[in-house]
């Protein structure tokens, strides 16, 4: 390996590394503004300027130039210095020094650089020139007189994203980033480009002259839109979310998030549910919460356990969660699912619903086989890390399922079932593709298992695994992608049928015959609720959706943002949302409400607080004894079922990206998108100056 010396500090490096990245391994800030890590080099910007010997006399870019034996580095020379101020001070020729109106201004690469490495004064006095802004959707706002040509924004949009709408065109002063055709950047990613934006050309639309960095009160957090987990920043002023950005995590979402898990926080404060409603001759009307509980009460007195059922939504934690078994359990009903899609997975082998391999296990596949799944609506940050691998020229990569747009090239083996009996009996060509790969990989999704045989559907896929030896010594290849963060907790804890319950399927049937008289909805929005028939529906949530709108009473919960809760991502990784802002009005921490019932029902149960809750969790399944640690290995055994399987197609169960919970439905900028992107009614906008 090449050893150099960079400040007069030898160290040695593995070849192909630039001298930039060398530097970074001794501590040694170089300024940058074109390079990224997970980005192509481009070498445009020249302010990482370092001075090099033997070589010529003058600065070289650091971002690409490779190591070489016995390389001498100086990052701090005169020679070095003078020329990073004369970088700058080209970069700000043009540049409109507006940082009072700009909305990257306190958090802006451009204002910081230019104080530690620029001139105090500028010597150009002719005019500057200008760019018309240019429209590229309802999440990203331009202001493109500011831009300085870095690229990262073209460059992301190309190799993460896969969707290549930006691109530059002209030479020289008259380069500009544009869409070429004039329309909005297509990618459920877009809203990274405004993070990776090193000045104010990008910003968020949504967030547009709303507050200042420096306002904002900042709290580590969980996304719980999809199933990854990503972890995230919630910054707050007064009462209010602001924003959400992603925080860095290697082995969950690296340092991107979705748009929705970005922007659809604006959700969060429409539509609320803040007092308890009861309702009085056909309508809801606001109660007490002893008025609420009483109704509940007295409709529970004297019923048969056997007419009592509760189902869990997608975005319900696991404390509130595992507090409703224990009190269904209390009251003697065994009829509970959180599988409100019907989702055909055995909660008795954890290997039969975690995604394996792990996220992070998607670098080493060398095949990947995707059932019954889009995970470019479904999972967008993971579906990016499939298409990085896939660049490396080291996956190929099936689909079973529809034709659609991933981001990346696939070979499609089928549309459904009669493909996947045919991989599960080993007659397909592609198990030998899988069989001699040294990481084969299975993705099975929502689109195959929420359907009526999807047990059947899950046994199928349990004999593929088998034949193409996707379990090996240090390899679980078997990866289940779910579409909702509540459903590998709610696995985790039991939330499912007891001895001789009724599932999802069977407390709907029995609620529409009237075999089930009193239905529990702990956020569960996702349902036909017209099934529910005459029961004496609960619903506990944060949001007036349709769970809501079909309830007897309506118990205000918390949102994701409002409480210190528990969620298990798909890969079972334990993670812990924290409280960014109170919950508004009367609206609870979601398992205090469920503990505060069990009171009224004479059941009550034996947590009163945040630490005897967690104990609690600790004690229904240990793997919640470990938090944000890598995800267990769960053992691997027999699941599914042996039949026949409906011949109709797989689909995915998300139709609209941009709206699949009660936060994004109650969002207008998801709302905006849906209209954009979705149904296609994207506005025509003009350009503006800059």
């Amino acid at each position: 390996m090449p050893k150099l010396t960079i400040d007069g500090i030898e160290i040695e490096v593995e070849p192909g590394l630039t001298v930039l990245q060398a530097a970074e391994r001794l501590g040694i800030e170089i300024p940058r503004f074109c390079y990224h890590d997970r980005l192509s080099i481009a070498g445009n910007c020249r302010m990482c300027l370092v001075e090099v010997s033997p070589g010529p006399p003058k600065p070289s870019a650091s971002c690409a130039l490779p190591v070489a034996e016995g390389m001498v580095v100086k990052t701090d020379s005169p020679m070095v210095r003078k020329g990073r101020k004369g970088v700058m001070e080209f970069l700000l020729i043009n540049h409109p020094l507006d940082c009072p109106i700009c909305d990257q201004g306190g958090e802006c690469d451009l204002q910081d650089q230019a104080m530690l490495y620029g001139l105090d004064r500028g010597r150009y006095h002719e005019e500057k020139r200008a760019v018309l802004d240019k429209d590229l959707g309802p999440l990203v706002k331009t202001c493109m007189t500011r831009c300085i040509q870095c690229t990262r924004c073209v460059r992301f949009s190309a190799e993460v994203a896969g969707v290549p709408d930006l691109g530059a065109v002209g030479r020289g002063e008259h380069m500009e980033i544009t869409t070429y055709v004039g329309k909005a950047v297509g990618s459920e990613l877009s809203g990274n480009l405004v993070d990776l934006c090193p000045v104010g050309a990008l910003t968020s639309k949504p967030y547009a002259f709303s507050s200042r960095p420096w306002e904002l009160r900042k709290t580590e957090s969980v996304d719980v839109f999809d199933a990854i987990g990503c972890n995230i920043r919630v910054d707050v002023r007064g009462r209010r979310v602001m924003r959400v950005l992603p925080r860095i995590n290697e082995d969950v979402n690296e340092e991107w998030i979705s748009d929705k898990s970005r922007h659809a926080v604006d959700g969060l404060m429409a539509q609320r549910l803040d007092t308890p409603l009861v309702r009085r001759g056909g309508k809801l009307a606001p109660a007490t919460w002893n008025e609420a509980f009483s109704a509940i009460a007295d409709k529970l007195k004297g019923m048969p356990a056997e007419k009592i059922a509760a189902l869990a939504g997608d975005m319900a934690d696991c404390e509130s969660m595992l507090a409703l078994k224990d009190l269904m359990t209390a009251l003697g009903s065994h009829n509970l699912d959180c599988r409100q899609d019907g989702a055909g997975l055995d909660p008795a082998q954890r290997a039969s619903y975690l995604f394996n391999s792990t996220i992070a296990g998607i670098d080493e596949a060398d095949v990947l086989l995707i059932v019954g799944s889009n995970p470019r609506w479904e999972a967008a940050v993971l579906n990016a890390r499939i298409r990085k691998r896939y660049l490396t020229g080291k996956l190929k990569i099936a689909v079973v399922g529809p034709r659609i747009n991933l981001t990346y090239r696939y070979e499609h083996l089928g549309d459904g079932p009669e493909t996947l009996s045919k991989l599960a009996d080993g007659t397909h060509p592609f198990v030998a593709t899988m069989k001699a790969a040294e990481r084969p990989m299975m993705i099975l999704g929502m689109g195959a298992l929420a359907r009526p045989d999807g047990a059947v559907v899950l046994g199928a896929a349990r004999r593929l695994a088998t034949a193409a030896l996707l379990v090996r010594d240090g390899w679980n290849g078997f990866n289940v992608l779910h579409t909702a963060a509540a459903r590998v907790g709610g696995l985790d804890v039991g939330f499912v049928p007891g001895s001789g319950g009724l599932d999802t399927g069977a407390i709907l049937e029995g609620a529409s015959s009237g075999k089930i008289g009193f239905v529990y909805l702990l956020g569960a929005d996702e349902i036909d609720m017209a099934r529910l028939g005459k029961a004496f529906v609960v619903y506990q949530g944060s949001h007036g959706d349709a769970g809501a709108n079909r309830a007897d009473v309506v118990l205000p919960g918390a949102a994701y943002t409002e409480k210190n809760a528990t969620y298990v991502n798909m890969e079972g990784r334990v993670q812990s949302t924290r409280t960014a802002v109170f919950p508004p009005g009367e609206a609870r921490e979601d398992w205090t409400v469920i503990r505060a019932l069990s009171g009224v029902l004479g059941k009550p149960l034996p947590y009163d607080d945040d630490a005897q809750m967690r104990a609690r969790l600790v004690a229904a399944n240990g793997v919640f004894a470990g938090r944000g640690g890598a995800p267990k290995a769960a053992p691997w055994g027999g699941f599914g079922e042996t039949g026949e399987m409906d011949p109709a197609p797989f689909v995915s169960p998300i139709g609209n990206f941009y709206m699949t919970d009660p936060i994004s439905r109650a969002s207008a900028t998801m709302a905006e998108c849906t209209s954009v992107f979705v149904m296609g009614r994207q506005a025509q906008g003009t350009g503006t100056h800059g």
